[in-house]
């Protein structure tokens, strides 16, 4: 079946519309419903009941299965209750019948954001790969510090792709990071803004379009095949620790980073600390390594991830100095560690000046995680690699 998108998230727009009335319906209605032997009715009641009712109608199916049952007879669900009184047996049934608006709505919203993706997500990764494609197209010629208005096809075919997935995100789209910095420097345009905009606001813009188009309930895809039957065949090549870095942006290599850092038992208190490709490149993510000896004692310290997406060069021992030496001023609490981790490598002056300096004794303590380690990490953990695309 052939439909137009537009037509169907109007459609999705006007149900959303509905079932909102509905939500709104029940939390009025919810307080009227028995929680134990009663009889009786109520006007009020009555009048919410049938607005329910003719609400009903303003929910299409979503793969087959839509609201139908009308708001509970509270009457009958209060006679209920003396009747299993009397028998003496649990009212379990009368419960669940009480409670069954509120869950077909959750389940009802459940279907809709869950369509609403699926229709949306297509067409999103169609408008990323436009943006992508455009914007260092569009800069080019520009300075960096340009004050000037740039507008042109370019920087037009642009703000049409945004407003175009700001209209498939619905409100999704203002919980994503950057995203009115986004807007804001659209609107005022000026060369500068559109430099922010390459350099800032779209990479931290494009991770969220992703995060928000595939849902925590949406599988990621998988081969059509038993598992089970692929195992035991004959199987060829040999398993990779290598990863594709290629495809994640700055952004998307924290992200990693976050997850991964979450999933080692030994840290607690995992957080960011300051923006993707913040002008200084400062600390990236913090947490507390708990440390733990023989003899029961245990203690934490503060370590700092600085995340190096680097894939053109290698980090060398400059940057590692400029690390450190920013590290001495971070705290309170003073910081013990620094992890310096990096989808490519480090130089060999980079690893000799490591070296030397932990053998100096002398705090912050630096190790360094290069692609190598990384993938290492991975393989123990592929849910994440493939949650972040990288299987």
């Amino acid at each position: 079946m052939r439909m137009d998108l537009e037509e169907l998230l109007r459609a999705m727009d006007r149900t959303a519309a509905n079932l909102k009335k509905l939500e709104s319906v029940w939390e009025r209605a919810q307080p009227f419903i028995p929680s134990g032997p009663q009889r009786g009715s109520d006007p009020q009641y009555d009048g919410l009941r049938a607005a329910w009712t003719d609400l009903l109608s303003g929910l299409p199916p979503i793969d087959g299965w839509t609201i139908t049952e009308p708001l509970p007879d509270i009457d009958e669900i209060g006679q209920a209750y003396i009747d299993y009184l009397e028998i003496g047996v649990p009212p379990s049934a009368v419960d669940a019948a009480g409670e069954k608006p509120g869950a077909d709505l959750a389940a009802y919203r459940y279907r809709l954001e869950r369509a609403r993706r699926r229709a949306a997500r297509g067409r999103l990764e169609q408008l990323v790969a436009t943006v992508d494609a455009t914007l260092p197209i569009a800069v080019q010629g520009s300075a960096r510090d340009s004050q000037e208005v740039l507008s042109n096809d370019l920087t037009e075919k642009i703000e049409a792709a945004i407003g175009e997935i700001a209209r498939l995100l619905g409100e999704d789209a203002e919980s994503i990071d950057r995203w009115w910095d986004l807007q804001r420097h659209m609107r005022f345009s000026q060369g500068h803004d559109w430099h922010d905009i390459v350099e800032f606001d779209w990479p931290a813009v494009r991770a969220g379009i992703e995060v928000n188009s595939l849902g925590d309930s949406d599988p990621l895809p998988v081969p059509d095949m038993d598992l089970g039957h692929a195992a035991s065949g004959n199987l060829t090549g040999a398993a990779t620790l290598a990863l594709p870095w290629e495809r994640l942006d700055d952004d998307g290599f924290e992200r990693l980073l976050y997850d991964l850092l979450r999933d080692i038992p030994e840290h607690q208190n995992v957080q960011w600390l300051m923006q993707t490709r913040a002008p200084d490149r400062g600390r990236d993510l913090s947490l507390d390594r708990v440390l733990r000896d023989g003899s029961g004692g245990v203690r934490t310290e503060r370590v700092i991830i600085q995340a190096k997406h680097w894939r053109s060069r290698s980090v060398n021992a400059a940057a590692l100095n400029e690390t450190v030496v920013a590290g001495k001023l971070w705290g309170p609490p003073l910081v013990r560690g620094i992890v310096i981790a990096t989808s490519g490598r480090f130089t060999a002056d980079a690893v000799a000046w490591a070296e030397r300096h932990n053998s100096e004794g002398t705090a912050p303590y630096v190790e360094l995680w290069p692609d190598s380690r990384l993938e290492t990490l991975l393989a123990q953990r592929p849910h994440i690699a493939a949650a972040h695309g990288l299987k």
